[in-house]
């Protein structure tokens, strides 16, 4: 029986990424994807079935276009553990049509621009988006993404357990918002700061 791929990761609030950027250069780490624009649909039933069962299906392009099954997410250590399937498709407005297709409709649109490392066998994602800046490190287990996050001087106790969806509903709530996707358009003259998102900065 083909064994299940993991997603194994955790992620950080940080205020300075430039900082963090000169802490992997002098770490040896290798650029293996520069900055790109990240554009990511979530799909779920109408009746948001997927949703409640703490699924994901998304469909995201950035250089390539990509279908993401992630399962729900376990707990280990501060570290987010969860089945990912992903497959990497050629366009980006056929898939759309395609799961719209099956019945699928689009819950939820977010972008970022994201830069990732490779250092120690495990990657380091910079994400710049509409709600701040962000840092996942991702590895081989929670202990190898532990160690890492410490050598990169990265406060533990700030590790962030949710989603950018979850965070997303946390600023909606305290800022009172009425739209419902994470798009720097939409945050335009709209400042996010660590107390809207119930986070504190690990870098500090």
């Amino acid at each position: 029986m083909t064994e299940e791929p993991q997603e194994i990761e955790v992620k950080f609030y940080v205020k300075n990424l430039k900082k963090l950027e000169a802490r992997l250069r002098e770490l040896k780490a290798r650029l293996i994807q520069p900055r790109v624009h990240e554009m990511n649909l979530r799909f779920d039933t109408a009746t948001h079935e997927l949703g409640r069962q703490q699924r994901v299906l998304r469909l995201r392009q950035d250089e390539q276009v990509r279908f993401t099954y992630k399962g729900p997410s376990r707990n280990e250590s501060g570290v987010l553990s969860r089945t990912e399937v992903e497959v990497t498709v050629d366009d980006f407005d056929r898939a759309r049509q395609f799961l719209e297709a099956l019945g699928f409709e689009k819950s939820f649109f977010y972008e970022k621009y994201r830069t990732t490392y490779d250092l120690d066998e495990s990657h380091i994602m910079f994400d710049d988006t509409p709600l701040g800046s962000f840092i996942e490190v991702e590895g081989q287990s929670a202990e190898s993404v532990h160690a890492l996050s410490e050598k990169l001087g990265l406060n533990w106790g700030a590790a962030i357990g949710t989603s950018y969806s979850a965070l997303f509903e946390r600023v909606r709530a305290v800022q009172k918002l009425e739209f419902r996707d994470i798009s720097f358009e939409n945050f335009q003259g709209h400042e996010v700061a660590a107390k809207d998102l119930g986070v504190k900065a690990a870098d500090e």
